[in-house]
């Protein structure tokens, strides 16, 4: 009646403030806080103390003050994603990376070479303590929904499978906040319904969770909360775009500061388009401002293309253009997305094309950076930045 379950959802726990922990002793075992402005990470010490990711820079550093707050390293984040990566891509080909810090396996086909999902899931875990140095969470479900839930459940550094035939047991006693698409709004509009379970959401049915939350929402809930959920493992799937931001904190910033951190970011992402051989079409800037709340504004290019120069107009446009804004409310945040990603093979160049200009000196940049490291060569103009928190995004 079942199959068997053979879905891993593997996902670090605490990334940022784990990889902190390794590399300095002192920080084992303590209340751990990466970020700046804001928030990125808290170690789970200092989640049991009141700490959360994205919380404001001063209300969390007004909170225990035994807690120890260290400034973000990018640099060893990606290192240890790569390195945990390899240990999944080791363990099966079926691997689909949803970001920095989680991915599902399928491991179905490997029962006569590598043991049972569970063994295989314990085997994993070792390698990464052991390899990476870091602790990790898996879950094991007949599903990815499942799958996933189970790993949010077992944290922190735990492991949990969930039999197909125990499925509806584990799923329906748990807060209906697990289910995927429930935010604050949704929840909010089934609390007042009195349903607070998964299983009290699945008892609503599918009419009557149309009824709450629309049509496709509707159906969607009440797929998960039966337990329904057919996707496969995706190892073919690519980001549809990529991005970067910073936390900039309360001080004020001019114009040319601003433009500055934007030509540092576009710069990057740059180098990751040429990197992965994709290209990008539009343009997405995002704002934080000092109340907390956001703006978002986007541009589309004639040509979809990889190299700085053209990608960087187009924001600075945009920045120009939300500069009335800045200067009302203040900034604390800027971020650059680039979307509607595409294999280079598959842009039409646009003609004429001066190889003397944007693709030659993209090239000639990439290639001192690849040789001597991303903060060997740079624009003169963020010298005299004072240090940001970048912030990288994984949009799917």
């Amino acid at each position: 009646m079942y199959g068997e379950a053979t879905i891993l959802h593997a996902d670090l726990d605490a990334f940022y403030a784990s990889v902190e922990q390794r590399d300095a002793p002192r920080l084992r075992g303590r209340p751990v806080i990466v970020g700046g402005g804001v928030v990125l990470a808290c170690s789970y010490e200092a989640k049991r103390r009141g700490h959360r990711t994205a919380m404001n820079g001063r209300p969390a550093w007004g909170l225990p003050p035994e807690a120890i707050v260290v400034p973000p390293r990018m640099h060893a984040y990606s290192a240890a994603s790569k390195a945990v990566f390899a240990v999944f891509r080791d363990t099966t080909p079926l691997v689909e990376g949803l970001s920095i810090d989680e991915a599902f396996l399928e491991v179905g086909g490997l029962r006569k070479i590598a043991g049972s999902p569970l063994e295989i899931a314990c085997e994993l875990r070792a390698r990464v303590a052991s390899e990476v140095g870091l602790p990790i969470t898996v879950g094991i479900a007949r599903t990815k929904f499942l799958a996933k839930v189970a790993s949010g459940v077992a944290k922190p550094d735990g492991l949990l499978l969930v039999p197909p035939d125990r499925e509806r047991a584990f799923l329906h006693p748990l807060p209906v906040e697990r289910l995927w698409g429930v935010g604050k709004v949704t929840s909010a509009k089934l609390h007042a319904l009195g349903v607070r379970t998964v299983a009290e959401a699945a008892a609503l049915g599918e009419a009557g969770l149309v009824s709450v939350v629309g049509r496709a929402a509707g159906r969607h809930l009440n797929a998960l909360a039966t337990g329904l959920d057919p996707r496969p493992v995706d190892t073919a799937r690519r980001r549809r775009s990529i991005g970067s931001q910073q936390a900039l904190g309360r001080r004020s910033r001019t114009d040319a500061e601003l433009d500055a951190i934007l030509a540092g970011t576009l710069d990057r992402l740059g180098r990751r388009l040429r990197e992965a051989h994709r290209t990008a079409r539009t343009v997405v800037l995002r704002l934080r401002f000092d109340d907390f709340s956001r703006a978002t504004r986007s541009h589309s290019l004639t040509e979809a293309t990889a190299h700085t120069a053209p990608l960087l107009e187009a924001a600075r446009v945009l920045l120009r253009g939300a500069l009335p804004l800045i200067h009302e409310r203040g900034i604390t945040l800027l971020g650059v997305s680039l979307a509607g990603l595409d294999d280079d093979g598959r842009a039409q160049l646009a003609l004429p094309f001066d190889v003397r200009s944007g693709p030659a000196i993209d090239g000639a940049l990439d290639a001192v950076q690849q040789r001597f490291g991303s903060r060997s060569v740079g624009r003169a103009t963020q010298l005299r930045l004072r240090p940001t928190l970048e912030v990288p995004r994984l949009d799917d």
